[in-house]
């Protein structure tokens, strides 16, 4: 079953794709969600609703949950569910970046199975199964081996670096940022970067499909207290997402505050 859902997944992703293209760079509608939780655009509704028409229609036991699609409590009963974020990184999509990712999911007892991210305008298109490996257009990826911390590069908003937020002296990074936080997770799978750092709750449609791919790709992903991240609960928040090589992940824990 993971194998046809992935194969699912991957038509929906690259379908996902020629419906932002015929949005990015062409000024859609776009408004400020409430409570400051960034903007939305008329793209993401678009990309939402085909989204879930297509892959339900598929899967018609599955559950649905997606930052698009007000919540509802009957995916709690679902024995799987799609996870999905219809544009990982509105804002860049936006502003004409082509580092914004379609990222989607299936979970089953809390655990992803299945996951495609999708960079359309970056011809990306990461995937995996659980079991089966992590890919990267269909070549295979390994995260880095690197084990220290100090000196490694590491994908991470700015205040992740605020002395508040370590037991000792804030380590030496090379940090950079993505907008898209699948992509980020991608990133350190790819082994283009050692480790990504997300400090503040996350929501599990930023998580679910890059966390496969990382795992999968043979890095370690946690919330920030060590604990492993688990999908589809009643609120579906994470404390956060640490990522990296094991040896570096373990690091990470043991400096953060």
């Amino acid at each position: 079953m993971p194998a046809r859902d992935l194969a699912l997944l991957t038509t929906a992703a690259l379908e996902a794709g020629k419906l932002a293209r015929r949005y990015w760079c062409r000024d859609p509608r776009t408004w400020e969600k409430p409570d400051h939780q960034g903007p939305v655009s008329e793209a993401d509704l678009a990309i939402d609703r085909m989204l879930r028409q297509m892959l339900t229609a598929a899967r018609p036991g599955y559950g649905w949950l997606s930052e698009e699609t007000e919540d509802d409590p009957a995916r709690l009963g679902a024995e799987r569910v799609f996870i999905v974020d219809p544009i990982d990184g509105t804002r860049t999509f936006l502003e004409g970046d082509r580092s914004f990712a379609h990222a989607l999911a299936v979970a089953e007892a809390g655990r992803v199975v299945a996951a495609v991210v999708f960079l359309p305008l970056r011809d990306k298109l990461y995937s995996a199964i659980r079991g089966g490996g992590a890919y990267l257009n269909g070549a295979a990826l390994r995260t880095s081996s690197r084990s220290a911390l100090d000196g490694a590069s590491v994908l991470a908003p700015r205040p992740t670096l605020d002395p508040g937020h370590w037991t000792g002296p804030v380590p030496h990074l090379h940090r950079a940022l993505r907008a898209s936080l699948a992509y980020r997770l991608c990133l350190v799978a790819e082994g283009r970067y050692d480790a990504a750092l997300a400090l503040r709750d996350s929501w599990d449609w930023d998580t679910a499909a890059g966390s496969l791919i990382l795992e999968e790709a043979g890095a370690r992903i946690s919330d920030r207290l060590g604990d492993p991240l688990a999908f589809n609960t009643p609120v579906p928040l994470s404390h956060g997402v640490v990522a990296g090589a094991p040896l570096l992940h373990a690091e990470i824990l043991s400096r953060l505050a």
